[in-house]
């Protein structure tokens, strides 16, 4: 990081007490990113069915401001699309832009910007964003104000997270970060059961406009903890201090950090299809009735957060007593399991679908269940990685680098949803567990090699 020289390093704060017998400014960052999270996933979980049934069909697609135009783009470079294949593409585009931003967000707290500051303008942008969700003609301006925001903010408040912990604390990191994963899930689960309940009731909007009351519930939260925070210093321009050069060894780190990454994009892949074509299979062939109750579509996307909160508690006792006994699995090996786990909850929707032509209801509750658990094993796992192995000078960047595998994921979670009409769902499944079990191999095979590369950065990791 570039900073003035007249500026002294930031000193760790003083504390008044814990946050579950972590460092209390914890609490502040998980409350944020669970207020965060709630809007983001509310208005996910109801997106793609939004635009399919409502918002892309005549009506309402001619109010769109600028939408001709940006269809004729995209249809210039993936051909005509059906609703469907527009509104997955679409879906793709954003959440996958959403993940890209982090990036540029790193990249301007570590050079321009605090990232506390960063962090409150991306709050700000995002708050605006899903409040012009609530409108036709504001839809691109609102995903781009979104996107925008999310830039700012998810990678920033990510690393304020691994800033809470001393150099050599890879432990303490780990369980910071499981900690924060519990504030994600959170915000997960309640999102789509608040905002697709009112949707069903008021309206696509009004569940839209209850993101965005959340979303200013985030900032106001982050703001009350603001002074907890140490990450508070302005950095220079770059050219105000030169620095060294990376080493060959840092260097070294941070390739193996992009080959982890680049790991994690297959799982990723077929996790998130759960919040795109997932919802659109299971309103169309499974029996949604379960004891006379009709399952609301939109809910089956808090239940794999849901188990993602229960689950950490059992998986920090699970991998304690592995510890203790024949080796607690490294980070890699970690990534990998959950790379099979992915593929797993794939292979139920195969098998549902090879079984009978209306699915039961539990098989797409057991596919998210798996997926929980997948998301614990691998997304709190790379981003402890990141933050201890990462040279301190762009661990800003590298964080936002992270969420930069899920551009990628995304954008192919978003292309494949527009090809499904062209598969039958169990071929359509069935490929998405072929994708999980390629990153479960590539773990495998390079998982060794990559622990080694990283055990000397920072505290040093167990070799899987």
């Amino acid at each position: 990081m570039h900073m003035t020289s007249t500026v002294a390093p930031p000193l760790p704060v003083t504390r008044s007490g814990t946050f579950f017998g972590e460092p209390r400014a914890l609490g502040y960052l998980a409350f944020t990113e669970a207020w965060e999270r709630f809007s983001y996933y509310g208005m996910t979980a109801m997106l793609v069915l939004y635009m399919s049934e409502s918002l892309f069909l005549p009506g309402h697609v001619e109010h769109i401001a600028g939408f001709a135009t940006w269809r004729a783009g995209l249809e210039s470079i993936f051909g005509p699309m059906s609703t469907l294949a527009l509104a997955s593409q679409m879906y793709g585009i954003y959440t996958a832009l959403v993940y890209f931003t982090p990036v540029l967000g790193g990249y301007i707290a570590d050079r321009w910007l605090s990232r506390r500051s960063a962090v409150t303008i991306g709050a700000l942008s995002m708050s605006a964003g899903h409040i012009a969700m609530a409108f036709d003609a504001s839809f691109l301006l609102a995903l781009a104000l979104l996107i925008v925001g999310c830039g700012l903010l998810k990678g920033n408040i990510s690393t304020q997270v691994g800033t809470l912990y001393a150099p050599d604390d890879g432990p303490g990191r780990t369980r910071g970060f499981s900690i924060f994963s519990i504030g994600i899930n959170v915000g997960a689960v309640a999102g789509p059961l608040v905002c697709g309940l009112l949707a069903q009731l008021f309206g696509w909007h009004a569940g839209f406009g209850m993101a965005g009351v959340l979303m200013l519930l985030g900032l106001a939260t982050y703001l009350m903890g603001y002074r907890e925070l140490t990450d508070s210093i302005v950095a220079a321009h770059p050219a105000d201090v030169p620095q060294a050069p990376l080493d060959r060894a840092q260097w070294r780190i941070i390739i193996s950090l992009f080959a982890v990454m680049a790991l994690t994009i297959f799982q990723s892949i077929a996790y998130y299809q759960n919040s795109n074509i997932a919802l659109i299979w299971t309103e169309s062939g499974v029996d949604l009735d379960l004891l006379g109750f009709h399952v609301p579509v939109v809910w089956f996307n808090s239940i794999d957060s849901l188990i993602s909160i229960i689950a950490v508690p059992f998986l920090l006792a699970l991998w304690r007593r592995q510890a203790r006994g024949s080796g607690e699995p490294g980070e890699v090996a970690k990534i990998g399991i959950g790379a099979w786990i992915a593929c797993a909850a794939n292979l139920l929707l195969v098998i549902g679908c090879a079984t009978t032509e209306r699915v039961p209801v539990l098989v797409p509750v057991a596919y998210d269940v798996l997926l929980g658990v997948a998301f614990l094993y691998y997304w709190p796992t790379l981003l402890a990685l990141v933050s201890r192995a990462a040279p301190p000078r762009v661990r800003s960047i590298l964080m936002g680098t992270v969420f930069l595998s899920l551009f990628i994921a995304n954008f192919m979670v978003g292309w494949l949803g527009s090809l499904y009409e062209r598969f039958s769902p169990l071929e359509f499944w069935a490929m998405h567990a072929a994708i999980a079990a390629t990153g479960g191999v590539l773990a495998l095979v390079f998982g060794r090699r990559l622990e080694r590369a990283l055990a000397t950065a920072g505290n040093p990791a167990p070799v899987a």
